[in-house]
């Protein structure tokens, strides 16, 4: 191993001026939504820190902003005793039993003050955040529990560290300023962002994969993702709720509890009220009902606390709920409608959806007229039939959906059956559905509506990020003819875009430099905006840093192409049936002429390891999970979650587990990390 180089005051002091100047930036975007800088200037200021931490690995601190995504745990989750139980909470479904509750707090209460805090009931995976203190007096984030059973949760601390709205550190003046000492217990909900939500499911859809039910059950799976760069890419968000001191609420109270966790640095939600009485409750209930349908994540019903940590105190708890608060919850977002008609609709890669014409019904806050009906199988199971009366929920899901046929005497059934179309609505082609599959699908390249959607998923921000090209746009550009492939978004000129309803010369022009300098995306984001099958972000990252260029990727043979990992035969045949394409094929080169990189930087891999398979288990000395693996694969070799008959070396650290036992018993080789190093850097033998 090479001689470190010794940090200069120079370095030190750049290292932690950055960090201090990523923490903010952090804090704005993610616990504010107040960012001050773009997303490329934050990046840069990010790769800066990379550069020096890696020159002076010495200077690498646990809480800096670089340390967010680890390695996997060890062994899968750890078991982790809370501090106190985190008990769940009755609830309410009415304003009778809410003044039943109050009512009986008051009672309880005697002489103590009563009053309440109101707060939206987020509908995610609770979590405790613990933080012990710093030489420097402050405190610093080390391990994150779910909730469990209450008693005992999983340590998803690995996870938790991605969350970007969770402080990795607090500085020791806002803990003196708060009289808190800095080791202390911060509780909260995880939540997945309704626009991540969908973001997830077009992935999942790309992928063939069936969609997530709800942002809830989305949140808890991430959480337990053994991927930590899985869980960051997901963009979970955290809102806290609880600070515990050694054990116990703050004694400051609920509401002086929620404006000390955002005086430290974490997001708390901002509709939250003191209220007195049942009305003020009532009041604000329904207007958190009310903005229901406008909020950016899930909510369903509000949470009330008695305010005053005494009161608090006196009223104590059952063996499952505390008696000073209780969750108000909504009624089910759900309403009865007549299903006047089916159509359906064509997705970007030629998925044809049933979708059901609803007589309008207000649902959740909104007018519900359209339903998603999923897909043929789907109609078939449910025995729909035109005009029949249906349930329809909005529940956990941002899409409602058709869940139930109704049959009594009040909702008579339908006569007529649906059938599926057998040519696409759109362009009258001939649709296919592949064996084993449940989707129909349109294979005409020029299906208009596949051109509609592919303009957009190509424009999106996490493809190609071309703003200002929205929906009204590219249904003018499709219409008119304007644009007949991704391709033609490179030819468009001022004039063209000025003839379009409301465009003037200056958003015209703003249009074109984002077209324009969309061309450096590189080619992980063009392969994600061809459109091709179970080619999502994760998968084409994979192949750029394989492949290198679009002509590599395109040359390469099935062999070839699942030597990338994750990439098993379903989907290195989409690859190769959409490179067979010519259609493809000029679209390709079309982009090229038009000036778009379709290169990448080319992760360079030896053949120094080539046939051997590893399997990592236990913790390491030096290296990280993720570090080894790394290692592992550019020298060639690959890595296994499992032990098997086919493994060659099980690499094991410390408190291995069941892994090392399996090695054992099929007589598989163990070895430490200084034997992997030293096969590592040992030089080839001559062939």
């Amino acid at each position: 191993m090479g001689e470190r180089t010794t940090p200069d005051s120079s370095a030190t002091q750049r290292a932690d001026e950055l960090r201090a100047e990523l923490r903010r930036h952090e804090h704005l975007y993610y616990v504010l939504d107040a960012p001050e800088i773009s997303d490329a200037a934050y990046d840069a200021l990010m790769n800066e820190l990379k550069r020096i931490e890696a020159a002076h690995p010495e200077l690498v601190t646990p809480d800096s902003p670089t340390q967010r995504v680890g390695g996997k745990p060890a062994e899968g989750f750890r078991k982790v005793a809370h501090s106190r139980p985190m008990l769940s909470l009755d609830n309410a479904y009415s304003a009778e039993e809410l003044a039943a509750w109050e009512a009986h707090c008051r009672e309880l209460a005697g002489p103590l003050p009563v009053e309440y805090v109101t707060e939206l009931k987020m509908d995610g995976l609770s979590v405790a955040l613990r933080y012990e203190a710093t030489e420097a007096g402050g405190a610093r984030f080390t391990t994150g529990i779910t909730r469990g059973d209450g008693q005992t949760g999983e340590d998803v601390t690995t996870n938790i560290r991605t969350i970007r709205s969770v402080p990795l550190t607090i500085p020791a003046e806002k803990l003196r300023e708060l009289h808190l000492p800095p080791a202390f217990e911060v509780r909260g909900e995880a939540v997945m962002p309704e626009a991540a939500f969908l973001r997830l499911n077009e992935e999942r859809e790309q992928q063939g994969l069936a969609p997530a039910v709800n942002p809830r059950n989305a949140a808890a799976g991430t959480l337990r993702t053994l991927e930590p760069s899985i869980v960051a890419n997901r963009r979970l968000d955290f809102y806290a709720y609880f600070l515990l001191v050694e054990g116990d609420y703050w004694p400051q109270g609920q509401r002086a509890t929620l404006d000390a966790l955002a005086a430290l640095g974490f997001r708390v939600n901002s509709q939250r009220k003191l209220v007195a009485s049942v009305e003020e409750m009532t009041c604000f209930i329904d207007a958190a009902e009310a903005s229901r349908a406008t909020l950016p994540y899930e909510i369903d019903g509000v949470v009330l606390k008695v305010d005053s940590h005494t009161t608090q105190q006196r009223l104590g708890s059952t063996g499952r709920a505390p008696r000073w608060a209780i969750a108000y919850k909504f009624t089910a977002r759900s309403g009865i409608t007549q299903l006047n008609a089916i159509t359906v609709q064509v997705g970007r890669t030629g998925k044809l959806t049933p979708v059901a014409e609803l007589t309008p019904v207000f649902i959740g806050g909104t007018t519900v007229s359209r339903a998603t009906l999923h897909n043929a199988d789907f109609i078939e199971r449910l025995g729909l039939k035109l005009g029949d009366w249906v349930r329809v929920e909005r529940g956990g899901d941002v899409i409602p959906k058709v869940v139930e046929v109704l049959e009594d005497a009040e909702h008579r059934r339908g006569e007529a059956a649906f059938v599926f179309p057998s040519v696409c609505p759109e362009c009258q082609s001939a649709v296919v559905r592949a064996e084993g599959e449940v989707d129909f699908r349109c294979v005409n390249a020029d299906c208009p509506a596949k051109l509609r959607e592919t303009l957009l998923h190509f424009a999106s921000r996490g493809v190609m990020n071309i703003e200002g090209l929205g929906e009204a746009v590219v249904q003018q550009l499709a219409d008119r003819g304007l644009v007949r492939s991704v391709a033609g978004l490179y030819t468009l000129t001022e004039e063209q875009l000025t003839s379009l309803d409301r465009f003037a010369e200056k958003s015209a022009r703003a249009l074109l430099t984002e077209i324009k300098n969309s061309k450096r995306a590189g080619l992980a984001r063009v392969l994600m905006g061809l459109g091709i099958r179970f080619v999502g972000e994760r998968t084409a990252e994979l192949l750029a840093e394989e492949f290198g260029s679009i002509e590599a990727l395109e040359a390469a043979t099935a062999e070839e192409l699942e030597r990338v990992e994750e990439v098993g035969p379903r989907i290195s045949q989409a690859i190769l049936e959409f490179f067979a394409q010519p259609a493809n094929l000029a679209l390709i080169q079309s982009l090229k002429d038009a000036g778009v990189n379709m290169t990448a930087e080319k992760k360079q891999r030896s053949a120094h390891l080539a046939g051997l398979t590893f399997v990592l288990t236990g913790t390491l000395p030096t290296l990280t999970r993720e570090e080894a693996k790394t290692r592992i694969e550019a020298a060639g070799g690959k890595t296994a979650a499992a032990v098997s008959k086919k493994t060659s070396y099980v690499v094991a650290g410390e408190e291995a587990g069941s892994k090392l036992d399996k090695a054992r018993e099929l007589k598989v080789p163990v070895v430490d990390e200084a034997w992997l190093l030293a096969l590592l850097t040992a030089k080839p033998a001559t062939q």
